[in-house]
């Protein structure tokens, strides 16, 4: 049996954005061949608190996928940054994924405990809620996406693809 992955990422938001780091490791991969198969992408959300949200969950509920990997963009970072979790008001939720030995020894990798009160964290926050009211047992993580250059565009997707790798 395959895995069923959903890949989200996010649209600009910033007039001085030519596009999202989110959505440009998402457009490499899905020019993978191999992956086709077993990945799903629901590219270019709004940066909407509401609308990503919402449409994400609709995709959930009609895919019902094994994992999701929810992407967006930090232009701060240099490195794929795992969130760990995510806050809405004093409520936090945390991934079911186990962290530590998804990034064992990834070279562009890191975890975050910082999920960047954004529309990011609303998306990680709302998904991971709605997978726990649900009862699902879909994983989820969230990756935020440094700018991709050709100096660093390499590595980070080979990272993501070992995530991929090792989630499935």
């Amino acid at each position: 049996m395959t895995t069923k992955f959903l890949l989200t990422s996010f649209n600009t938001w910033l007039p001085h954005q030519k596009s999202n780091s989110s959505d440009d490791l998402l457009a490499k991969i899905s020019q993978i061949q191999s992956l086709a198969n077993s990945l799903t992408f629901l590219r270019k959300l709004p940066v909407d608190f509401q609308e990503a949200p919402n449409l994400a969950i609709a995709q959930i509920n009609q895919l019902q996928p094994d994992i999701i990997i929810c992407c967006g963009m930090a232009e701060s970072r240099q490195k794929l940054t795992i969130e760990s979790c995510a806050c809405c008001d004093t409520d936090m939720l945390k991934t079911a994924v186990n962290l530590e030995p998804l990034i064992a020894d990834l070279a562009t990798t890191e975890i975050s405990h910082e999920a960047g009160k954004f529309v990011c964290e609303a998306l990680y926050y709302a998904v991971l809620k709605h997978l726990a009211d649900s009862q699902l047992s879909t994983k989820c993580i969230f990756v935020h996406v440094p700018i991709l250059t050709e100096e660093n565009a390499d590595k980070i997707i080979a990272d993501f693809l070992l995530i991929l790798t090792r989630l499935s």
